[in-house]
């Protein structure tokens, strides 16, 4: 509006002159003023000052617009206007003369239009945007304003503030809203209204944050039980738990860390990253990362939350690192590494960096080279970041041909030393004699970390007098054999929470005899078919500890192997006493054909053999040895022919076997008797069990059948074998079933227990059979899963082994209910060895400081260009500490990568709390005036409990504001003793330098528990053992 009367105008050529030549002459800038003048008074004002006569009838009187408007309540200019036909453009010089001398029709507004820089061009700005302005609070009450392409997203935001009366020093932030569904953020307010793509129409909304710390936009879940509590929940700010998202653990930890470095926090709770948000950085992250960082810190740090939700960090993290994306466990110094890189970048006060070449000291001196360095660094660095954490260390490379000494000063975030790494390791194995009696025994041992598994083998030589030629290492797991080493192995494929069972296997019955090595599994059948699976075979599940025997190939077959096994499981297999009666009854059809899946054998007869395999039984987490009172006949059938069974392999002893097993398992390797026509019955006078016969196939012939089949071992005409090998036709072929199956007519094929000469005599065998005892468990052959795969064993009678011969033993539930002994099988004996208290090792930090200060050559694959030489070398290196920041981080490099082993180092590095001293491993052992100290408090620690492979991530922290330290443990957090800190699982090291450390403005709490915190996550004090009380050890 304006009510300027008007003054004395000049004369009438003065003033055509003046305003013409403004019009003319005057360019456009980005930035300047111009007025829309209505061009029917700015033509007839032409025409009243060309005439030359101040009393003309064309006297154009007061400046009127009235034509441009579409209503004289809302003065609006009308829509599709278009220049020299509705309006004229003048620029402010020009239009200031004019109001001046001829005023102006109250109370039109005079519409100033500024120039903006469109791409390619330079443009009078007739139209302004028209944005619709509202708070998130209050939608509903929207106001219309008009702002240039040029203005910036600022003045947008100051203008809201003075409309909607939000309070000074409120932090807010602005939405653009460009559909229905759909807000943008307005992130950069340091933009124009044309690059922030604000158009007329579109709602620009205003959010402030809470007290809590959250947006109200994107209010995080908290874990809270109702909102009410929420609000109404005050405690100690930045006593506060982080969610674990999955495997989150490592974040959490870097995340509590450095919530509790006092500068950086401070920086973020004051706002202060608001104006120095970098958006242009190319290597930076266009300040999310930041934003993202300063809504978690401030969230904890509100004193509203028990535990907040990093979903919206963890989302942005994942974006710009993918490594970080999804849900697995990484390393918390690697997560550390990136966020104060990402924080750094979205933070840089520099926005154009410039080029700067790097010199080499070329034998100036240290104090001129490090003052250069550090100024260069500056130019391109300068962040809250840089103030806080970066250092600067001299590092010195030497030629080792020509000498030649390049000396350089380079800037560092973090110290990674090394720890001291030793040259043994220690462990723990259980011995398996070939005493059948004999419990394993545990054994700890000091071995060579970079040595192979033979020289495990020589040191348990040592303590057992046992040769280490004769032992076999293997790792058991779940029931398995999950790896069975060879002598020449590295020592670095075990590792320490590895079950790891060494086996003593001896030499065969004659010398020039060929052994084979056997891996037995134990299984257990169910008591019902799994007619689920598409057949009615019986499933079967793993149980007890695996082994590993040493057979002569001349015992490879089932009958031999039944006493083999008897005897391997005679600690813990009780014998049938023959009282007992195991036999089998007159039965229905259906009990009969369940017991034929239950046995295992095939009829004597050379031309026709009636037979069945059993099927896999289950088995539980228990093997063991049972006691046989005879032995079976030697003129079985070939469990498998001489080329399937495995040849003595590389790295193994004489008698080619692996074995492992569990605590608990004791295994019995005897010496197996030769074939014998005539062996021993089992039992005297009809013992419960029964022999395990098959056709005799001999190692040697495996289409030849013993005369001496048809009997069970035993002198009584009427024992007829138990069927133990697979169906063969009358064709002479075998027909084996599907593994680990039984079918119902493959069993009552295999209902004829002895030769079949006759249908009278095979009705008189069956029954017999029927009143023979069962024997306590059968054989199969297996996979090395301890499955039958399906086809193994086809043709013939001959399984199919691989490499590795594997067979497995399947009980049934009520022989295994009876005869095995669970709790013996699981019994061992702990050597003297394992009675020395295993002293751990402790290394000083001083200690690790002084190895990463070593000289050390270059790797290969790291070489130096040697300026001299002109191609790379192996130059030695040193590192050395010349300036230290007001927060050092120190990486305790625990993960120890090589190319020859992996391995987490578990010694207790010693760390001060207080008042750790680098003046002596500073290289400026003088300071000069003003130059801060270099005494550090310790301030947090993040924490590794676990391997390699999997773990979990704590942390200990020292609130800013009270002094007191606490244990963050994902979403949980107590109380913590100084004395509870320094632990083996240290890992990352936070120190404060002591003349920055500002003193608590609280009173240290107690160690009661805290009424500002909800019951399930009370602040408690921990036991004296420490982090053990508070830390759940379960892996992520």
């Amino acid at each position: 509006m304006s009510d300027t009367s008007p003054t004395e105008p000049p004369g009438l050529e003065t003033q055509r002159r003046d305003v013409q030549a403004l019009v003319r002459e005057h360019e456009l800038r980005a930035g300047d003023s111009w007025y829309v003048l209505e061009r029917r008074w700015y033509e007839q004002w032409k025409e009243f000052v060309e005439t030359g006569d101040q009393n003309s009838s064309s006297f154009p009187g007061q400046i009127d617009n009235t034509e441009l408007f579409e209503d004289l309540d809302s003065y609006h200019m009308k829509e599709r206007l278009v220049e020299n036909e509705d309006f004229v453009l003048v620029p402010a010089e020009a239009w200031h003369k004019l109001l001046s001398w001829y005023g102006m029709v109250d109370p039109q507004p005079a519409l100033e239009r500024k120039v903006v820089d469109l791409p390619s061009t330079l443009k009078v700005e007739v139209y302004p945007v028209e944005i619709l302005l509202c708070l998130h609070s209050n939608m509903d009450n929207v106001i219309t304003a008009q702002f240039s392409r040029a203005d910036h997203i600022h003045t947008i935001q100051k203008v809201m503030c003075r409309e909607f009366s939000v309070p000074q020093g409120s932090e807010c932030r602005l939405w653009m809203k460009s559909s229905d569904t759909c807000c943008d953020r307005l992130r950069n307010v340091h933009v124009s209204v044309l690059d922030a793509c604000l158009s007329t129409g579109m709602t620009v909304i205003m959010e402030m944050r809470n007290a809590d710390g959250t947006w109200p936009s994107s209010k995080p879940q908290i874990m809270r039980n109702s909102v009410d509590d929420q609000d109404s929940y005050r405690g100690q700010p930045g006593v506060c738990g982080l969610t674990n998202l999955g495997n989150t653990c490592f974040m959490n930890s870097a995340l509590q860390c450095l919530s509790n470095t006092p500068p950086l926090t401070d920086y973020f709770l004051r706002s202060s990253y608001l104006e120095e948000l970098n958006f242009t950085n190319p290597l930076g992250m266009k300040g999310e990362i930041a934003e993202a960082y300063a809504d978690v810190v401030k969230q904890m740090w509100s004193g509203r939350h028990h535990s907040v939700v990093p979903r919206i960090f963890k989302t942005k993290v994942g974006h710009f690192a993918s490594q970080f994306l999804g849900y697995q466990q990484h390393d918390s110094q690697e997560l550390l590494s990136f966020l104060l890189d990402g924080l750094h970048e979205d933070l840089n006060r520099v926005k154009n960096k410039e080029y700067v070449e790097l010199r080499d000291a070329d034998g100036r001196p240290d104090q001129e080279v490090a003052e250069e360095a550090w100024r260069n660094h500056r130019r391109r660095n300068d962040s809250v970041i840089v103030d806080t954490f970066h250092g600067l260390f001299k590092s010195t490379l030497v030629c080792p041909e020509c000498r030649k000494v390049s000396v350089t000063f380079d800037p560092f975030c973090y110290l990674s030393v090394p720890l001291p790494v030793s040259k043994d390791r220690v462990m723990e194995v259980f011995f398996v004699s070939l005493d059948p009696s004999a419990k394993p025994v545990q054994h700890r041992m000091v071995v060579p970390k970079a040595g192979k598994v033979s020289d495990l083998c020589s040191a348990l030589s040592e303590m057992t007098n046992v040769p280490a030629n004769q032992m076999v290492v293997a790792d058991v797991f779940n029931h398995r054999f999950y790896k069975i080493y060879h002598a020449d192995e590295s020592l670095s494929c075990i590792l320490d929470r590895d079950d790891i069972f060494v086996y003593e296997l001896g030499s065969g019955v004659e010398e020039q005899e060929e052994e084979v090595v056997l891996a037995l599994y134990l299984r257990e059948r169910s008591h019902y078919r799994d007619y689920g699976s598409g057949s009615n075979s019986y499933g079967t599940s793993l149980f007890g500890h695996p082994l590993l025997l040493s057979v002569p190939r001349s015992q490879c077959n089932k009958e031999a192997l039944y006493s083999v096994f008897l005897q391997r499981l005679a600690r813990y297999v009780r014998p049938p006493d023959p009282s007992e009666e195991v036999e089998e009854e007159e039965e229905d059809d259906d009990e009969e054909e369940l017991y034929k899946t239950q046995t295992n054998g095939i009829s004597d007869d050379e031309e026709e053999q009636d037979g069945e395999k059993a099927g896999p039984s289950q088995r539980e987490d228990r093997c063991g040895d049972g006691q046989a009172d005879s032995q079976p006949d030697g003129s079985a059938a070939a469990l498998a022919p001489p080329q399937a069974l495995a040849p003595p392999q590389p790295g193994l002893n004489n008698n080619n076997a692996r074995s492992s097993s569990e605590p608990g398992q004791e295994r019995e390797t005897n010496n197996v008797p030769g074939n014998e026509t005539d062996p021993p019955p089992l039992g005297s006078g009809g013992d419960d069990v029964a022999v395990v016969k098959a056709g005799g196939v001999s190692p040697d012939n495996t289409d030849d059948v013993d005369a001496s089949g048809g009997t069970c071992g035993n002198a009584n005409p009427d024992c007829s074998a138990v069927p133990t090998g697979g169906l063969q036709g009358a064709d002479g072929q075998q027909q084996q079933q599907q593994p680990c199956e039984t079918t119902e007519e493959e069993a009552k094929e295999g209902e004829a227990c002895s030769p079949i000469p006759l249908a009278n005599e095979q009705q008189a065998k069956r029954k017999s059979c029927r009143k023979r005892r069962k024997c306590m468990f059968s054989i199969q052959a297996v996979n090395s899963n301890g499955t039958t795969e399906r086809g193994m064993g086809e043709g013939g009678l001959v399984f199919s082994f691989s490499s590795q011969p594997y067979v497995a033993i399947d009980w049934d539930p009520d022989m295994k209910k009876r005869y095995y002994n669970e709790n013996e099988a699981e019994k061992y004996v702990k050597h003297a060895s394992m009675e020395v208290p295993q002293q751990q090792s402790t290394v000083q930090l001083k200690q690790c400081i002084e190895l990463f200060t070593t000289v050390e050559t270059l790797e290969e694959e790291n070489p130096w260009y040697c300026p001299l030489c002109k191609r790379h070398q192996l130059a030695t290196k040193k590192l050395d500490l010349w300036s230290l920041p007001e927060v050092l981080i120190i990486h305790l490099k625990r993960f120890s990568y090589t190319k020859f082993s992996r391995e987490k180092l578990d010694s207790i590095v010693d760390f001060p709390l207080r008042d750790l001293d680098f003046s002596g491993c500073l290289l400026r052992k003088s300071l000069a005036n003003g130059e801060p100290p270099s005494r550090y408090d310790l301030i947090a620690v993040s924490n590794h409990y676990g391997g390699l492979r999997d773990g979990h991530y704590t942390s200990y922290a020292r609130n800013k504001d009270n002094g007191q330290w606490y244990y963050f443990d994902d979403s949980k957090v107590t109380y913590a003793r100084e004395e509870q800190i320094v632990t083996n699982a240290a890992y990352l090291l936070f120190y404060h330098r002591q003349d920055k450390i500002r003193q608590p403005t609280l009173p240290t709490p107690s160690a009661n528990p805290a009424p500002s915190v909800q019951p399930a996550n009370d602040i408690t004090s921990c036991t004296e053992q420490g982090a053990a009380s508070c830390v759940t050890m379960e892996t992520d």
